[in-house]
């Protein structure tokens, strides 16, 4: 089933790169506001972390998958949080 090449976690990586990019937008606007921009960079982690857990499966590796699941739910959690901060800061 599972091929015995070795296993990658570069996309988490990459997801973990998105998220920090995220962060950084939103640091440059003022992070207690919160950043739409930043918001959805750091949401758009979620689809290389996508594909390692896929990767991560198919290589029957727990490693690249619990790796790849804590990078999809960091970067939704993440891009959630700064677009939530932003529309309450717009409210108030």
């Amino acid at each position: 089933m599972g091929d015995p090449v070795t296993d990658s976690k570069t996309p988490a990586f990459i997801a973990l790169v998105f998220v920090a990019v995220g962060i950084a937008l939103a640091a440059v606007q003022g992070f207690v506001n919160g950043s739409i921009a930043g918001g959805i960079v750091a949401g758009l982690g979620a689809i290389p972390a996508c594909f390692g857990m896929w990767k991560g499966i198919q290589q029957e590796t727990q490693g690249t998958l619990a790796l790849s699941v804590g990078a999809v739910l960091l970067s939704l959690g993440v891009g959630a949080v700064l677009i939530v901060m932003r529309i309450i800061f717009w409210i108030r």
